[in-house]
């Protein structure tokens, strides 16, 4: 057989081998470095691999650790769980939903405000969900709201730490697409090309979180006039609205200007993702200890816990590491390429099959597995075909917050099962995200067909 067709055989069949060992409950580092190296093996004996190609995993991994941008994950990381500990979120959603109870579906307006604050100072979706859960749900359900509707919206508002910055996807894609764009330009004779930043792609992802936030209240709004019954008002006394104003402007004050020190400077040019990082993370332990929550214990686990997950996000890359060199070197980015530019539609059809590809994978794969498996794969031939890597990279942040919905494997599905009551079934759960999913393919359409409404942000913050 012609070695060049062998290697991307090769290369095909090790990625739905490792599609096939995930979904049977590996470990996902070792599934993405194990199974790579034993095909990177099959293929040295079959001569369509190189075993030398493996001395750059070393060089490459160690610039990635030292890279200064990813310093910011940790610290992001670290701001979201010490506003979590500190309580804040609790006490947002207490008075967020006090101040819009008395309106039809205020209850749930209340929730997607809280969901678009936390995320623009926590960006952790799971704790999120879980929060506005254990919170909110049974609030909702002595209100007599629709299970279906109030489950829908606790997962949907909860997501929206996916694509409001500070988000850590959008950092590891914001690093990813640079270097990507970079050589891709360099290909093309561009040997000075415009730098892609993480805060290109903050800047990008900031107008459309802003219309998901709009489309979700909307939503709720239509829902109070077509089907009042669904989300009922509750009934506010005259002192209870005496005290309701202090109470907010106490609640809300710190976490918007620890959001505004935080963005405002990224967004502002004024610091950088690292450095507005650091900011947050001392904000964050300021406002716990005024809140009188900055303990040792709440301190030690909230290391501990940015700890586990930032070693866990590593691992997963050095695992996409060997996957992405493995394939590649024997030629799966051929394959790839081939593919995408035989499909219909040319940009657009290409770029329909990759997010369709990374919505399937949704159900399966968290989103940090999901974007070391395919960015490094897909972008170079995106790039190369004309396709903005600001446009790109946020789409794809969209597109994945949309997974995170969809039954039935969605993680917020399941984030929200596992602390919701016992009257609440699986099935509301799922019905109720449904109308939320058509959102935001909704609002992917819309980003879609008006490309700017991603691009001008960063053009007018950065420059053209």
């Amino acid at each position: 057989m012609d070695p060049v067709l062998l290697g991307e055989l090769l290369s095909l069949l090790m990625f739905f081998s490792i599609i096939g060992f995930l979904m049977m409950g590996f470990p996902v580092a070792f599934t993405l470095a194990g199974t790579s190296l034993i095909f990177a093996f099959v293929g040295y004996h079959l001569g369509v691999f190189n075993p030398s190609n493996l001395g750059s995993l070393a060089p490459r991994y160690m610039g990635t650790m030292l890279n200064d941008v990813l310093v910011a994950v940790p610290l992001f990381i670290f701001m979201g769980m010490m506003l979590e500990r500190s309580g804040i979120a609790e006490q947002l959603l207490i008075t967020m939903g006090r101040l819009f109870r008395g309106l039809r579906g205020g209850l749930g307006m209340s929730v997607i405000v809280v969901g678009a604050l936390l995320a623009a100072s926590t960006g952790i979706v799971g704790a999120t969900v879980v929060t506005m859960g254990l919170l909110s749900l049974p609030a909702m359900m002595r209100a007599g709201y629709d299970t279906k509707l109030a489950t829908g919206v606790i997962c949907a508002s909860g997501t929206l730490g996916q694509i409001i910055p500070p988000s850590t996807v959008l950092i590891f894609m914001g690093d990813m697409l640079a270097g990507v764009n970079q050589q891709v330009q360099m290909s093309l004779g561009n040997f000075s090309p415009k730098p892609v930043s993480v805060g290109d792609l903050f800047a990008g992802a900031f107008i459309p979180g802003m219309i998901l936030v709009a489309v979700y209240l909307v939503y709720m709004m239509y829902k109070a006039w077509r089907d009042p019954e669904s989300c009922p008002a509750l009934v506010v006394t005259e002192e209870e609205k005496a005290a309701l104003m202090r109470d907010v402007f106490v609640t809300l004050l710190p976490p918007l200007l620890l959001i505004i020190a935080v963005l405002g400077s990224i967004l502002g040019g004024v610091a950088t993702p690292t450095e507005s990082a650091s900011v947050g993370a001392v904000g964050a332990i300021i406002l716990a200890a005024i809140r009188r929550k900055l303990t040792y214990a709440n301190l030690r686990s909230v290391m501990v816990s940015t700890a586990n997950t930032t070693t866990m996000i590593f691992i997963i890359l050095i695992g996409a590491s060997v996957f992405s060199l493995v394939f590649r070197m024997m030629g799966g980015e051929e394959l790839v390429s081939d593919f995408l530019n035989s499909l219909p539609g040319g940009q657009i059809g290409a770029i329909i099959f990759v997010m369709l590809l990374m919505f399937v994978l949704g159900f399966i794969l968290d989103t940090f597995e999901i974007i070391f498996l395919v960015i490094p794969i897909t972008a170079p031939i995106l790039l190369m075909m004309g396709i903005d890597p600001i446009w790109l990279g946020v789409m794809v942040a969209v597109n994945l917050q949309t997974s995170f919905l969809t039954p039935p494997f969605g993680f917020a599905l399941f984030y929200l099962r596992g602390v919701a009551p016992d009257n609440v079934t699986t099935r509301q759960i799922y019905q109720g995200a449904i109308p939320f999913v058509g959102l935001q393919i909704l609002v992917i359409g819309l980003l879609i067909v008006f490309p700017d409404l991603i691009t001008w942000l960063p053009n007018q913050i950065y420059g053209n």
